[in-house]
């Protein structure tokens, strides 16, 4: 056809992606390494899901979890350069990984593999995402490249700024590189909760305001040394961090503790309605070291052989104490409710409201507290050798992982506004309360002030000083023995594969056997009286794995897989850890569930792809996954004997905790459209489009109900972006749509949804020379706001905004 010239970052980026899905041997989709800096996207989940039936968890509006194909995230893994990585998130209540801790400019590459390959991790129901690094022998001779940008939030006038610098230097037998990142936005998070709903409608409004700091640091470094062709030995480290100041203001209209007046759905009178205020300062951490050496071999016969050894630690801490009073007697409110518009309730209060009528007595502060921190060693060797037509490989995996973890506990009560005085130092909450009115854009029917959060976290954290020196307060009850938990886990893996290559047809298949073992101890609590246990478990599974790719035009590409996986449950919910009331009848346990089964799957994945000439694609592709052991949240009878010591037998009690349900299955379909408009004439052929489209559905079964939605689908994924790259101007107008989907799930499959949303995202950039652009991203135009229901939407619970977001800056590259 001839040579194919492409101009344009955004172009030659698209062309990159579209290649390397050509050229895969399992189903893929790909992110090549310019295409982020060409979103208004600061970490890696942004940037993923750009692509075919990706959706993001977002918090405050940040993105933080990848969904891939609508499943829960803890279907979907993640690895750093081949090396399997793994969260703690939230006191290892998900093994997911949070992407918010990873900037996207550290990449060079983001590859979705959404059918497995036996060389690849068997951890992974619907697919396994593989982040991959610069390397400082791509390009030859001195290179520096990077950008610089400030902007602000639209809510509250926050800051917005970034910055990052990569600096590489190769050449034919040495190359080095260095890099850091920095992101940092200071936001207000507009929140409204309901409580619950009963038969008279909401029993509680509660307003909400976040003001929040969060910044990420990145900082990465590499050394790659090849003496000859096919040779190559190498190092590099990795330093991320996401950190989130959070001051919290809150108020509850408690509605259903009043008492007198009437109380509906839509509207309400109340008298002696409780007011009770939160406020905190608080600090999330998450933190990540990862190291890594390795070395590749190849000959000219077809050999190849590869290693790395790596170490990561990832460190996950939340320390919030929260400050709360309330209202008593003739200060608390008679008040009447608009609940017309139920995302919106207007409150108003008769007589003058007193923001300042909080008992300062009555004060208490929960040390709401977390840690949790994951070491591991990695061994990975993998060999192949190239036979005509066939190819052979093999490899192996060893991975040690510690985890020492707490959960997120609340158990810790001070109550520093009876006890202040007592040690010279009395504690009034009204005090903080400043002449600042909240900058919001929902309505709110009462005016309220902020507080100042960072001076009374300065004087708290003095008076428990304080305390705990006269012996009124012991911060090591902040995290009860039975919510900490100590595990080690041990993976020893192997496979053999084979790939053949008949014409126009392409078979890889194998098989992948992974023996997997977990020391798991902890700490039960039965009527105050502490006991350490033990859980051992060890199991070898076998997980083949076979992919079909037949090339049946240079244009068209067909693909069948087949694969069984698997997913473990999270730290958190196996963990040996629990509080035990022997006096219920039945006696209760609210902890781990250590005889947790591992999800266990058998998949397909089908798809036709046609490269259309020039730049562009067209793909249908379509999966069903069959999982079993699918888990969830009930409380059921423990049915077996772990918990019985003490001559006492519990495993009738009823446990409160992650459980294994029956079968489930997960399918879809998805549509991808990728074409730059070269057929249109003159300055018109700058145009181009790429959208996908992801119909989704799928539910399971459980021992008492049937068919419960997953939680996380949405049954509808969009993403579109209209592009322009021509004359030095490169502009993408971006949408991001998704449907409504099951948030939370209680015992029962009862839960909360959270509605559908959309994002439109706008980037621009001016080449001014060919070493310098401007750019300028506008990310949330459309002013989204996130809303959480129970039920129906005519009952929310929660909705909250962020508003939208503006960045202006230059990038450069030398």
């Amino acid at each position: 056809m001839g040579e194919i010239v492409v101009t344009g970052a955004i172009l030659s980026a698209q062309q990159e992606s579209i290649g390397l899905k050509r050229d895969a041997v399992n189903l893929t989709d790909i992110a090549a390494s310019d295409s982020v800096g060409r979103f208004p996207d600061q970490n890696a989940a942004a940037a993923l899901s750009r692509l075919p039936a990706v959706a993001v968890q977002r918090d405050q509006g940040q993105e933080r979890y990848i969904q891939v194909r609508g499943a829960p995230n803890r279907w979907t893994s993640v690895s750093i350069d081949g090396i399997p990585m793994v969260g703690v998130d939230e006191g290892g209540d998900t093994r997911a990984f949070r992407f918010d801790a990873i900037p996207a400019v550290l990449l060079s590459q983001m590859v979705i593999n959404k059918s497995l390959t036996s060389d690849l991790q068997a951890d992974a129901v619907v697919a396994t995402i593989d982040l991959r690094t610069y390397s400082p022998m791509d390009r030859k001779g001195l290179h520096v490249s990077g950008d610089a940008g400030y902007g602000m939030m639209d809510l509250g006038g926050g800051e917005q700024r970034q910055g990052s610098l990569r600096l590489s230097w190769s050449n034919d037998n040495f190359g080095v590189v260095l890099g850091g990142s920095h992101y940092r936005r200071k936001q207000l998070t507009d929140n409204r909760e309901v409580g619950a709903y009963d038969a008279n409608g909401p029993t509680e409004f509660d307003v909400r305001q976040y003001k929040i700091e969060r910044w990420n640091n990145g900082l990465f470094g590499g050394v790659e040394y090849s003496p000859a062709d096919g040779q190559r030995i190498y190092a590099k480290a990795i330093f991320s961090e996401f950190n989130d100041n959070e001051q919290r203001n809150q108020y509850e209209f408690r509605l259903d503790r009043a008492t007198g007046g009437i109380r509906t759905q839509d509207s309400g009178t109340l008298t002696g309605v409780p007011l009770r205020g939160s406020f905190n300062f608080g600090e999330y951490r998450n933190r990540n070291y990862i190291g890594t050496v390795g070395g590749d071999y190849e000959t000219d016969d077809g050999l190849t052989a590869s290693f790395k050894f790596n170490y990561t630690r990832t460190e996950n801490t939340s320390y919030l104490p929260l400050v709360q009073a309330s209202t008593s007697g003739e200060n608390n409110l008679s008040l009447s409710y608009d609940n017309s518009d139920p995302n919106f309730p207007i409150v108003s209060v008769e007589g003058p409201f007193n923001q300042a009528s909080l008992s300062s007595s009555g004060a208490y502060m929960i040390a709401a507290r977390q840690r949790t921190v994951s070491d591991s060693y990695t061994a990975k060797f993998d060999i192949a050798k190239e036979m005509g037509d066939i190819t052979v490989s093999a490899g192996s995996l060893y991975a040690d992982r510690t985890i020492d973890g707490t959960l997120f506990s609340t158990a810790n009560l001070a109550y520093i506004g009876a006890l202040g005085a007592s040690v010279g130092q009395p504690f009034d909450i009204n005090s903080y309360v400043t002449n600042t009115a909240w900058d919001t854009g929902f309505p709110l029917g009462v005016t309220l002030n902020y507080v100042d959060n960072v001076a009374m976290r300065r004087d708290i954290d003095s008076l428990l000083a304080r305390m705990e020196a006269a012996g009124l307060y012991n911060p090591a009850l902040d995290t009860p023995a039975s919510d900490r938990y100590a595990q080690r886990e041990k993976t020893l893996a192997g496979y053999i594969m084979g790939k053949v290559e008949s014409g126009a047809l392409t078979a890889v298949g194998g098989v992948r056997i992974e023996r997997y073992s977990m020391n798991n101890k902890g700490t039960v609590v039965a009527e105050g009286v502490a006991t350490p246990l033990t859980y051992d478990d060890t199991k070898t599974d076998f997980f083949p794995s076979l992919n079909l790719k037949y090339a049946a035009t240079d244009n068209l590409v067909l693909r069948l897989a087949g694969q069984r996986s698997i997913s473990r449950p999270a730290y958190g919910a196996i963990r040996v850890g629990a509080s035990i009331n022997d006096t219920n009848s039945p006696g209760t346990i609210s902890g781990g569930n250590p005889a947790l089964r591992p999800e266990y799957t058998w998949g397909a994945d089908a798809s036709i792809e046609y490269y259309l000439p020039g730049n562009g694609m067209i793909s249908v592709a379509g999966f069903h996954r069959w999982v079993d052991n699918v888990l969830y949240q009930n409380q059921a009878p423990v049915g077996t004997d772990f918990y019985n010591f003490g001559g006492i037998d519990r495993s009738g009690y009823l446990l409160s905790g992650t459980y294994n349900g029956e079968s489930g299955k997960l399918y879809g379909v998805e549509f991808n459209l990728l074409k730059q408009f070269d057929f249109l004439p003159g300055a018109l052929d700058g145009f181009g489009f790429q959208g996908n489209v992801t119909l989704l559905d799928g539910s399971f079964d459980t021992p008492t109900e049937k068919g419960i939605a997953f939680q996380g689908m949405s049954k509808t994924i969009a993403n579109a972006s209209l592009f322009y790259e021509k004359y030095g101007i490169s502009a993408r107008v971006s949408y991001q749509w998704r449907s409504h989907w099951l948030d939370t799930l209680g015992g029962m499959g009862s839960g909360e949804y959270r509605q559908g949303y959309e994002n439109l995202d706008v980037s621009l950039r001016y080449e001014l020379t060919e070493n310098l652009t401007l750019f300028a991203d506008l990310a949330n135009l459309t002013n989204e706001k996130y809303i959480a229901y129970q039920g129906t939407p005519a009952t929310p619970t929660e909705v909250e905004q962020i508003g939208s977001r503006y960045l202006f800056g230059v990038r450069f590259g030398f």
